[in-house]
């Protein structure tokens, strides 16, 4: 394939702007390892906190939550994805875990599965639960008898599979040196290509998100990249930040996990021009992990825990280092005109 130029959306910073909107910190709750990623369901948080294992946390109080259940396993959980009463644990060297969270103060690990590579992201649809390897590319996993998952098919990305996001019975792979990759898997045994974009002037990938016919992927170098999913191609590119890990969209809105830059808002809803609107960075914090539950942001925020913000669109400005409390303006940013 041909290489494309990418063009960086130039952004002007604007602080202190009252009108702006944005997105407010409502509650955080500390965990004992390095929470990597988070998955939300119901009333309650599941944090994979890498050695400390899966930490569960309800979130009825977003101001105040707290943590009612943890089960250490034996690996470094890295990704987790929740169905039903089941939570799945990426947990690296040691392979997909299938933990019960009926009873969130007692999770219990009921199967497990190990997988070859290392188990780095989880995606669930049903029964079936998608699994990024590293170099084994992308397991395809049936938890219909949660005690004994099965593998039902593979598909080899030729790369360090990492990032994972599932709609149906489509994967969305974010391999490291590879790029994206869509896979179909209507047929576990027999998974086809259907979508994938490779054209990155640098091949270092961190996460992807899909919404309606867009994939969002978050790029090490570049920042941040939309394509449309099948046939893939270039849509818009906001590349403003270091390190993007993470990312998850609602409501118009993507949001970036950029370690130790922190938490960036982009507003998607012209997904050809994405525009950043805000970025919330706060001391000695790395964003890993983002998604999104009922109108609120909930980040896995490495030494920091989970820390929960109320999705309004944008990100209140970075915490005040002397006091600790947040500066009462928001960050702006806004799109020089064109020739600018």
């Amino acid at each position: 394939m041909s290489m494309r130029p990418l063009v960086l959306c130039l952004c002007l910073v604007i602080v202190g702007v009252a009108t702006a909107a944005g997105i407010q910190l409502v509650g955080g709750c500390d965990t004992p390892g390095e929470a990597f990623s988070v998955a939300v369901s119901g009333d309650y948080a599941y944090v994979a906190d890498g050695s400390a294992g899966l930490r569960v946390i309800s979130v009825v109080d977003p101001s105040n939550p707290v943590e009612v259940g943890s089960l250490d396993t034996p690996g470094w959980a890295h990704g987790v994805a929740v169905s039903g009463n089941y939570a799945l644990v990426a947990d690296y060297d040691s392979g997909l875990r299938v933990i019960s969270v009926a009873d969130p103060a007692n999770p219990t690990e009921v199967g497990h599965l190990n997988t070859p590579g290392l188990a780095c992201g989880v995606a669930a649809n049903g029964d079936r639960v998608y699994v990024a390897a590293d170099t084994a590319g992308l397991r395809i996993i049936s938890v219909a008898d949660p005690a004994h998952p099965v593998e039902v098919g593979h598909y080899i990305t030729y790369d360090h599979a990492c990032g994972m996001a599932a709609r149906g019975d489509t994967a969305h792979v974010a391999s490291i040196n590879l790029g994206y990759t869509a896979i179909a898997a209507l047929d576990p045994s027999n998974p086809k290509v259907v979508g994938g974009f490779y054209e990155f002037n640098t091949h270092t990938l961190g996460g992807v998100a899909v919404s309606e016919d867009y994939a969002y992927i978050t790029h090490d170098s570049l920042g941040f990249v939309i394509v449309t999913i099948s046939p893939s191609q270039l849509v818009g590119y906001c590349g403003v930040f270091y390190r993007a890990g993470g990312v998850a969209v609602s409501h118009g809105y993507a949001y970036v996990a950029a370690d130790e830059d922190g938490l960036h808002a982009i507003s998607v809803s012209d997904p050809a021009h994405p525009v950043l609107v805000g970025t919330y960075d706060a001391p000695n914090w790395w964003a890993n992990g983002v998604t999104t539950a009922g109108g609120r942001v909930y980040v896995a925020y490495g030494s920091a825990g989970l820390q929960i913000f109320q999705e309004l669109g944008g990100i209140q400005e970075t915490t005040n280092e002397e006091r600790g409390t947040l500066s009462v303006g928001p960050t702006v940013v806004r799109r020089l005109p064109a020739g600018l």
